[in-house]
């Protein structure tokens, strides 16, 4: 998807984004039979306090005025950690959590040395992309009956835009 826009989100498309997330994880809720993952529960309050958080950036892919895609990066000293990967289900597998993926780097302070980020050890076309992009498996977690797996990538020399 080459037409598309990628930016900070804001409070006036918090609704959207709750939208978009709820749409684009139902497919792992179903894929572990848990309907309670955290961002299928997250409220619009909840969601609001995280997007005027100063440690957090959440980038939106927007296709036109549609917003079709986030990912959010929480920063802590040197460190990057990702999550909320969301791609609208219609535009699923086109690239788009490629294009967040990478978009990220751009929006990272300089001193950010590595980039974290979880996903279920069974989403296997996830544990891929990232792995396609540098990420490495790191260890696993447990979380009552989910199994996460933790992937890191260490920035260059250069820092963030590597």
């Amino acid at each position: 998807m080459d037409d598309v826009r990628i930016d900070v989100v804001d409070d006036d498309a918090a609704g959207e984004l709750l939208t978009v997330r709820r749409a684009a994880f139902v497919t792992e809720a179903q894929l572990y039979g848990d309907p309670n993952i955290p961002a299928l529960t997250q409220t619009l309050p909840e969601l609001r306090a995280d997007l005027a958080r100063a440690d957090v950036v959440t980038l939106g892919a927007w296709a036109g005025t549609r917003l079709v895609g986030s990912i959010r990066v929480e920063l802590e000293d040197e460190r990057a950690n990702l999550g909320r990967l969301a791609v609208v289900p219609d535009l699923q597998g086109q690239g788009l959590g490629t294009q967040l993926l990478m978009a990220v780097l751009e929006y990272l302070p300089e001193q950010t040395k590595e980039v974290w980020v979880f996903t279920g050890q069974d989403s296997k076309q996830n544990l891929s992309m990232y792995a396609k992009h540098g990420y490495e498996h790191q260890y696993d977690q447990h979380t009552g009956d989910l199994t996460y797996a933790y992937l890191r990538r260490i920035l260059g020399e250069d820092g963030p835009a590597d």
